[in-house]
């Protein structure tokens, strides 16, 4: 059996997904804590991005959870990344009809989301910044989706049709249109 390989100072950050995953199933519990670091913060930037305020590590570990629970369902056609996004997708879905099941519920409206700034960014962020936050919190659901995946996480159009449930074609238009939606703001 071959060393696992290790970036700097011992760590598993050089290993594929694919390797990790592999590793995981063979009982290395090591390999599920990458695999957790590496793409909680991306599920919990997606998770903000799609409306949701509260509970957010709970969202992530939920969905990892789910994820190892079914690894064996994994075909590998999208990648580890884009699968997770999707299971994190369906979540938030359940957790929305849920939420309309109860009669106590508060209706989020498109206006309510917020942006919220730690204090490093709060120090380095100036007028720009706030406008394309603005900007982003006034696009429609699917399109502030589309956007955070292309812009914040780097997915490719291919990707973004896995985890959203649509075609490649229909990303990129949505992509499209945010852009320019987002640009008509910033030109006002």
């Amino acid at each position: 059996m071959t060393e696992p390989s290790r970036g700097l100072n011992g760590q598993e950050g050089d290993a594929s997904d694919a390797e990790l995953i592999q590793r995981w199933k063979g009982g290395d519990q090591r390999a599920a804590t990458t695999l957790v670091e590496r793409h909680s913060p991306a599920l919990a930037r997606f998770a903000v991005s799609q409306g949701a305020r509260e509970d957010i590590d709970e969202l992530v570990q939920d969905t990892f959870v789910r994820a190892f629970n079914s690894l064996d369902g994994c075909r590998g056609d999208s990648s580890f990344r884009t699968w997770l996004l999707t299971i994190q997708r369906r979540l938030l879905l359940d957790r929305r009809r849920s939420e309309k099941r109860r009669p106590d519920r508060v209706e989020i409206q498109e206006g309510d989301a917020s942006t919220q700034f730690d204090a490093l960014d709060g120090v380095v962020a100036d007028e720009s910044r706030k406008r394309l936050a603005d900007a982003v919190t006034r696009l429609s659901p699917t399109q502030r989706q589309v956007f955070t995946m292309r812009v914040g996480d780097g997915l490719s159009y291919k990707e973004i049709a896995d985890a959203a449930g649509t075609t490649e074609g229909a990303a990129r238009v949505h992509y499209h249109n945010a852009m320019k939606a987002v640009k008509e703001f910033l030109d006002d």
